[in-house]
């Protein structure tokens, strides 16, 4: 196992770390919970809009039958030396009614259209309720940047 030097970085820094994954990672890990079949995790593909992230899966997947049962979600990026947790709440939208800067943002970043394929898609939309980010121990403390939907602003930092 190799470890890395781990310095502590401030709010802002960490945020603005977060913000970047957000903006050029690909994949995110998607929890959801059905109440009789239990828990799904899934990875999926996903945009950040810079205020809420999309992802597109298949209209019979069980991911869109939990959202639809129970709309809590959570998001993992895919790198446990740099964790970044997301919680939220879903909206599913079929893909002849999705928003179509969403749906434009999301073929933009992965050349790819759902809207064009056979089949029905449902593109899925999680507003953020809470960020969790840190990398290593030293960064375990001062590692939630927002809260309720509010980004924290670091001043206890």
């Amino acid at each position: 196992m190799q470890t890395a030097d781990i310095r502590r970085r401030d709010t802002a820094r960490r945020r603005n770390d977060t913000l970047e994954r957000l903006t050029g990672e690909r994949d995110v890990w998607v929890s959801t919970a059905h109440p009789e079949h239990g828990p799904h995790q899934v990875p999926l593909w996903f945009w950040w809009d810079g205020e809420v992230v999309w992802m597109c899966t298949g209209g019979g997947s069980a991911t869109v039958r939990n959202l639809r049962a129970d709309p809590r979600v959570r998001l993992a990026l895919p790198d446990s030396l740099d964790v970044v947790l997301l919680r939220g709440e879903a909206r599913c939208f079929p893909a002849e009614e999705v928003p179509g800067t969403a749906a434009d943002g999301f073929a933009g970043k992965f050349g790819w259209d759902p809207r064009g394929e056979e089949g029905p898609f449902v593109y899925v939309r999680v507003e953020l309720s809470g960020v969790l980010a840190w990398r290593g121990v030293p960064e375990l403390r001062g590692r939630v940047l927002m809260r309720d939907g509010v980004w924290v602003d670091g001043q206890a930092d």
